[in-house]
């Protein structure tokens, strides 16, 4: 079930929301293949030149951090996160939309809760201009760490339009 394509009567914010994420899906996946070609990279000046790079190997999971936060958000959209439907299977369709609808509303709240509680931790990290620890490693850790709150609004948002499309079909059903 991709739910991205059900867009008949749905309000212009859940087809904004779902135009926002669906860009930010694409976006991972070239983040994806440039976390591929790094690693092979990586793979290849270590075994073949017996050489390597401290800010090469920070840039792989500078790349898998974005991917994880933004691409929840795509899989959530697309319906490819991962649930149990040894019940669920057997509920009517209305039983089904309460149960995605308090679902919904429970990973919500969880968003906002990692926003709310990830602002002090980046704005510390932003205050201090925090880098890597290592030498020759990659300056800007504040960005990274800034993606937390980013990538929990964005999952916190298409929380919210799957809210609203739930609750569309539920008063429907």
């Amino acid at each position: 079930m991709i739910l991205v394509e059900d867009k008949a009567g749905m309000p212009a914010a859940v087809r904004w929301i779902d135009r926002t994420v669906e860009d930010i899906g694409r976006w991972s996946a070239w983040a994806a293949f440039a976390l591929v070609c790094v690693m092979a990279g990586n793979v290849l000046l270590r075994y073949a030149f017996n050489t390597g790079s401290v800010w090469a190997q920070e840039l792989e999971w500078h790349l898998m951090s974005p991917i994880c936060l933004f691409g929840m958000s795509y899989a959530l959209a697309h319906g490819e996160h991962v649930r149990v439907d040894v019940l669920f299977a057997k509920y009517a369709p209305k039983t089904k939309l309460a149960v995605e609808i308090v679902s919904a509303t429970l990973g919500l709240l969880v968003c906002v809760a990692v926003v709310w509680l990830s602002r002090n931790y980046v704005a510390q990290s932003f205050g201090q201009n925090e880098a890597s620890a290592n030498p020759g490693g990659i300056p800007w850790r504040w960005a990274l760490k800034g993606l937390i709150p980013i990538g929990f609004a964005v999952l916190g948002a298409q929380y919210a339009a799957l809210i609203a499309r739930y609750w569309i079909r539920f008063r429907a059903v």
